[in-house]
């Protein structure tokens, strides 16, 4: 009994780690920072529709420019789309059966079928163009986008690749509330209704409106996102497939582009342009930069002259290669990096320009220089009464303003 150890309490291990008053800070500063980010990102999808005029010109763009291939093409329909086409229904089915692609151009063989789809897919682009009932008729292009993609998609270039999955991707934006009918439609109505007060709805209807507010500035927001995106993994992979090769590299890609006869429209022109080789090799390095660069700028000022400097290499591939729609597609694809203030400040510089040279004056009791970015508040947001009171008011005051001055 006497010879029993009292067994001791099992001490602390010496390597223990405590965490120290300054970790425990730094742990919690990089909480609250993450905890701020989502909070900014929830905010950015959840508070304002963005990118209203970039995404109307998206619209507009893409729809005059389908418009303009189909109306191209309409001496060849037959032979790329209709039953005449070497790509027949039977090879298209059998393309669709590994793909999972469709058409709405197979459901018949008739000759008068195919014109009705042929005319119903101009009226629909000129429509999307146009932004009448876009909810609607987006779906529509998209549709028609899609089934003329497909039937023949051994046929055409790779323009229409980009035209396809913008017309997807405009689905799910709110495209058609700058600049287009429904646009006016809705400015027309709500002149109508004057001051009127708005109908009272109960708890439950308010609710439902607003979920339903906050649901389409979310899918509208992610769609300008995935377009955005797409953009910049489109000439992100181009530029580093660029690097890989060595015409690229050696600066002579562009000679062999434009000593090809299948890209020649004017070769007149393309052998004039390479009789200046260092040009050339200067032309295939900064496309390749400004390719792979491009994502990088987005978010700084340096963008503009990158923007800029890609309008001129499309333009050029337009003219020289011989590739309008590729071209077309890529230009208008980029204009969703311009902000809204661009968008609006462009009828002040278009009047502005045209009162400088005498072909517009401004019309009695219409503000000359009146042209800011129109309020994206939601209604029923809590304010906006206030702001949209305060936006008036300044709208009279301009235009007092202008009424003295002239």
């Amino acid at each position: 009994m006497g010879n029993e150890q009292i067994p001791q309490p099992a001490s602390t291990p010496a390597t223990q780690h405590r965490p120290t008053t300054q970790e425990t800070s730094v742990a919690g500063t990089a909480h609250r920072w993450l905890l701020d980010r989502i909070g900014d990102l929830w905010a950015l999808l959840t508070d304002r529709p963005i990118s209203l005029y970039a995404a109307s010109v998206l619209r507009i763009g893409y729809g005059l420019l389908y418009l303009i291939f189909l109306l191209r093409e309409f001496p060849h329909r037959d032979e790329i789309w209709g039953p005449g086409s070497p790509w027949t229904p039977a090879l298209a089915e059998q393309l669709f059966d590994q793909t999972g692609w469709n058409s709405i151009l197979l459901l018949s063989d008739s000759r008068a079928y195919f014109e009705l789809c042929y005319v119903t897919a101009l009226v629909t682009s000129a429509l999307f163009m146009l932004g009448w009932r876009t909810r609607v008729v987006s779906v529509l292009f998209a549709v028609v986008v899609t089934s003329f993609h497909a039937r023949s998609i051994f046929m055409t270039d790779g323009g229409d690749n980009l035209t396809l999955l913008m017309a997807l991707y405009l689905v799910l934006t709110a495209c058609g509330r700058r600049w287009s009918l429904d646009a006016r439609r809705d400015r027309l109505k709500a002149a109508r209704a004057g001051n009127a007060p708005e109908p009272v709805r109960s708890l439950y209807a308010q609710q439902l409106h607003d979920a339903r507010t906050t649901l389409i500035t979310v899918v509208h927001n992610c769609g300008i996102l995935v377009i955005a995106a797409q953009v910049c993994f489109l000439y992100g992979s181009a530029g580093l497939y660029k690097i890989q090769g060595p015409t690229w590299g050696g600066g002579t890609a562009l000679h062999y582009a434009l000593n090809l006869e299948l890209f020649q429209p004017w070769p007149a022109l393309s052998h004039l342009v390479d009789e200046y080789p260092m040009v050339i090799a200067i032309a295939g390095y900064l496309t390749v930069l400004l390719q792979v660069a491009f994502p990088f700028v987005l978010f700084g000022k340096l963008k503009y002259p990158v923007l800029t400097v890609l309008l001129g290499m499309h333009i050029g591939i337009a003219v020289l290669l011989g590739l309008p729609l590729f071209s077309g597609a890529m230009i208008i694809a980029d204009a969703v990096f311009l902000p809204d203030r661009f968008y609006a400040f462009l009828p002040r510089l278009w009047r502005r320009a045209a009162r400088l040279t005498g072909m517009w004056r401004p019309a009695p009791g219409r503000a000359a220089e009146f042209g800011s970015v129109p309020s994206q508040d939601r209604p029923g947001v809590p304010g906006s009464k206030h702001r949209a009171a305060a936006c008036t008011e300044g709208h009279h005051a301009a235009t007092g303003l202008a009424s003295e001055q002239s």
